[in-house]
């Protein structure tokens, strides 16, 4: 019952007599569409609830003859009752059937083979009463031809019905499916709109690639918004569709599009780091795939604060000219039994959907600080749960997904998260060498607007041994407002004067970074060239 496509195993469930089919999802209305659709092919009736107007029969022509086939489909012993002849010929809603309970203790009545949805009822299974029916319903159903369908943004399902529950995703839609949503809403708003079609074939696959990560419903939305403020179908909806996804991927909390302007031409040095992704570069392509490649799966950023981890993990995406999603890792978590691991599961399936891309984490450490030996007595084995599901995303992910990680303290890591085969590489970023220190000055002055020849770059390279790049644009910074304060131009000694003033972290923290270079020394690659390594003071 895994295979297959959604409609298929919805059927294969309700064929089964599986009681209870759980679908989480934001689109109702696709699932209802799907549910309707499923009993439709077996010949069943479809009975909706909500809270607001109680169970009623769906019928999609009001008032039209049930066919004499719907409930041929099992022989029950027990006759059918005056009130199921009722509500089966479209007689409106059911008395007393608006509150859970009370639906829950109708349905243990009927015997009418049928599919029952369920509307909403997260807010309600917290409730003793209504667990407790839901679980009888459950098990009455599993005797019967009958399927109960809940439908739910997130439902959090106490443990004694997990045993009855059959789990139905609603996949996102792929490429093919998001050419057809654009023409299909261009056509339906071309009914009431005078609305022109301007697109090639190559335009409508850019747009498609563009709502990759997008439920169907979003998808329509974000077009439909961009057609109508254009009044056509252009190459111009190409990026809007884009702008959209980003803003509704920022709604949902979990990814967030970044967007690049760095490369790996504007960062000074890290010559190992930069070798090794070029040589890696477009092969998520199909061409590399016919030729045995495999997309690289990922790196650790391992180094010094300030060093320009984060500024790797951009100028990663930048270079290749793929997307960048940051994962916040804050927003995973869910004060409910196994709602966390949903949360990533989901993040997963949406960056999967955005391949080939880019997914930063930052602080990788922090995601998985709890996932030691003893945090099953910490957050009920939370952290360890979500570090076992990354680890397998990680192994068998197929989608071309480079996971750009960055870390300050490796000591903090599971283990089995840096062996190999889950990232490609571990790279140590040191504190910057004199050549990398000239080429933060260069970046950082021609990026103020100030010109270099103006500066005595050796001796500020020579002064800032030690430093991080932080810590030299932070120098810059405190200059420049020096010497607008003094009404004077900035120069070489203004910035001088400004690093002596710093205390640099390899000073304030230099135990702890001699111990993370002694851990890199045999267990990373240095992100710059061994013949341009410098020992800081």
């Amino acid at each position: 019952m895994a295979n297959g496509s959604p409609l298929d195993r919805l059927k294969d469930y309700i064929n089964s007599s599986s009681p209870l089919v759980i679908m989480e999802t934001i689109e109702e209305q696709r699932a209802l569409d799907l549910v309707r659709l499923a009993a439709s092919d077996l010949q069943l009736t479809v009975f909706e609830w909500s809270v607001a107007d109680g169970l009623r029969r769906y019928d999609a022509k009001p008032n039209r003859p049930i066919p004499s086939g719907h409930y041929a489909v099992q022989d029950f012993n027990a006759p059918i009752t005056q009130n199921e002849i009722n509500i089966a010929s479209g007689a409106g809603s059911i008395l007393n059937t608006q509150e859970p309970a009370g639906v829950l203790a109708h349905l243990l009545t009927l015997t009418l083979p049928a599919v029952y949805i369920l509307k909403d009822f997260h807010r309600h299974i917290e409730d003793a009463v209504v667990a407790r029916r839901l679980r009888e319903v459950a098990q009455e159903f599993s005797d019967k031809h009958c399927t109960l369908v809940i439908t739910a943004p997130s439902i959090a399902l106490p443990p004694e019905l997990q045993a009855e529950a059959e789990f139905l995703d609603l996949p996102l839609p792929d490429r093919t499916r998001l050419k057809q949503i654009v023409e299909e809403t261009f056509q339906q708003l071309s009914k009431r709109l005078t609305v022109k079609h301007k697109t090639s074939p190559a335009d409508l696959e850019a747009m498609a690639g563009n709502l990759c990560g997008l439920t169907e419903e979003e998808a329509e939305r974000a077009v439909a918004n961009a057609v109508v403020s254009r009044y056509a179908l252009c190459p111009e909806v190409v990026t809007d569709v884009l702008e959209a996804k980003k803003e509704m991927l920022r709604r949902s909390g979990m990814l967030e599009f970044i967007d690049v302007e760095e490369n790996l031409s504007s960062i000074g040095g890290l010559e190992n780091l930069k070798k090794w992704l070029g040589r890696r570069a477009g092969t998520w392509e199909d061409s590399a795939r016919a030729a045995g490649l495999e997309p690289p799966r990922g790196v650790i950023i391992l180094g010094v604060q300030g060093c320009g981890k984060s500024m790797c993990a951009r100028a990663i995406a930048g270079e290749w000219k793929l997307p960048l999603v940051k994962f916040d890792t804050s927003a995973i978590y869910d004060k409910f039994v196994g709602e966390t691991e949903k949360h990533i599961r989901k993040m997963f399936i949406i960056a999967e959907q955005l391949a080939p891309a880019v997914l930063w984490i930052d602080e990788l450490e922090k995601v998985f600080a709890g996932s030691g030996p003893d945090s099953a007595s910490v957050d009920a084995g939370v952290s360890s749960r979500l570090l076992g599901s990354f680890l397998c995303w990680m192994q068998d992910r197929k989608a071309a997904v480079f996971v750009a990680a960055t870390c300050n303290n490796v000591n903090a890591l599971p283990p089995e998260l840096i062996r190999k085969g889950r990232f490609d590489e571990i790279f140590f970023v040191d504190l910057p060498n004199a050549a990398e220190r000239k080429a933060i000055f260069t970046v950082q002055l021609t990026r103020h607007k100030l010109n270099i020849v103006e500066f005595n770059l050796p001796k500020l390279v020579a002064a800032s041994q030690g430093y991080s790049g932080a810590e030299i644009d932070a120098a810059i910074k405190s200059a420049m407002y020096s010497a607008y304060a003094d009404k004077k131009f900035l120069t070489t000694d203004t910035i001088l004067e400004e690093l002596a003033a710093t205390v640099p972290l390899s000073a304030t923290r230099a135990e702890d970074i001699d111990r993370l270079r002694a851990w890199a020394q045999e267990r990373a690659v240095h992100a710059s060239a061994p013949e341009a390594a410098e020992v800081s003071a």
